[in-house]
């Protein structure tokens, strides 16, 4: 059965497409869509939510970002181009000088997305259940969750946007700022354990082969030897350095510079932050664990968009059993994209990653 596709947008039900791509990716801020519609008298207007449906599955929640008219020898065509909800808190900048201090991730994002249109804060998913724990130097031996920790010090400057507030705000306790398929803000992590909803396969003697194409891409340029954050802890009045200045290093095990257990290239990297005495070290491991996503990458085209009744899902599992890449495993579907075309007709490409920041062995 083909796939079907709606675009809800001004009360109106659009069906008919000669052409779209439709991207969700957890690393890209604004996920982007285009679709050029087979009725081109229908009047759109810009600046309008959007919502896109595939086999009457809710999979996209946006705003019309540029309505594109024109004409050639075939006739006149329309053009419909957007972002999600993201692309919202991207282009919004924060007007006024703030300093915050025992302020949580949430109570921060409550108070800059109070004014911004179209979004749902009753939506948002705070997570506190992803793995890992910091000690709290105010009770010996007890642990705290990184996202009910309040940041002690942090100051926020006009020119900055919602988005990079956000995302360098969750990355000090440890977390990604991101969003899911269907327009649902995270601050947590992506899926690390769970049973995969979809299997992806590629045997050298064509047995339940299910993809068109596939790519391995193994890059060491995001990669370093070493992550080291360091700061100044801001409001404090002591004049003992040790009680201000903050530091972390994470050494990235992965590293492939090694011969006789020394280090063979020396790659550091070095970023700043002044939040507090807990944010080197989350911020440190983020780091490493964002570039270790980077630097393998898995990428395939399959027909359709659905597998078994199920459209396919960023922040799913999938199994992968590739001979000719010699790729086995569970990897993470972090990115996804819809495409129809002249050339292929309806596909989806698909993009995949290691799980929880830890590379395969």
């Amino acid at each position: 059965m083909p796939d079907k596709i709606a675009l809800l947008v001004d009360n109106k039900r659009i069906e008919n497409f000669k052409s779209y791509i439709i991207e969700a990716d957890l690393y890209t801020a604004d996920d982007a869509f285009s679709l050029e519609v087979s009725n081109p008298e229908i009047e759109i207007k810009k600046g309008h939510q959007c919502d896109l449906y595939i086999n009457d599955k809710h999979e996209f929640t946006g705003i019309v970002d540029r309505v594109i008219r024109g004409y050639d020898k075939g006739g006149t065509k329309l053009r419909i181009e957007g972002r999600d909800l993201m692309g919202l808190l991207v282009d919004s900048y924060c007007e006024e000088f703030i300093t915050l201090q025992n302020t949580t991730v949430k109570a921060l994002a409550e108070r800059l997305l109070k004014k911004v249109p179209f979004i749902n804060r009753k939506k948002i998913i705070y997570q506190s259940n992803f793995s890992g724990k910091l000690k709290n130097k105010a009770k010996t031996g007890s642990t705290v969750a990184f996202l009910d920790t309040p940041h002690a010090y942090s100051q926020i400057e006009p020119g900055m946007t919602i988005f990079e507030v956000l995302k360098d705000y969750a990355g000090s306790r440890g977390m990604m700022f991101f969003t899911l398929h269907d327009g649902t803000f995270v601050f947590g992590k992506p899926k690390e354990t769970g049973d995969p909803l979809f299997n992806l396969v590629c045997t050298k003697e064509g047995w339940n082969n299910n993809v068109l194409e596939g790519e391995f891409i193994e890059d060491i340029s995001t990669l370093h030897s070493k992550y080291t954050v360091v700061g100044q802890q801001q409001g404090k009045d002591s004049i003992d350095t040790t009680a201000i200045n903050t530091k972390t290093t994470i050494e990235n095990k992965t590293w492939p510079f090694y011969e006789n257990g020394k280090l063979r290239m020396y790659k550091p990297y070095v970023a700043r932050n002044n939040n507090d005495y807990q944010s080197p070290a989350l911020a440190a491991r983020m780091a490493l664990e964002q570039a270790r996503y980077q630097g393998f990458q898995l990428t395939y085209k399959v027909p359709g968009h659905s597998q078994g009744g199920r459209n396919w899902t960023i922040n799913e599992l999938a199994e992968v059993n590739d001979d000719v890449l010699g790729v086995k495993g569970s990897y993470l579907i972090y990115g996804r994209t819809f495409e129809l075309s002249k050339e292929r007709g309806t596909y989806t490409t698909l993009k995949l990653g290691i799980r929880g920041g830890v590379a395969p062995q």
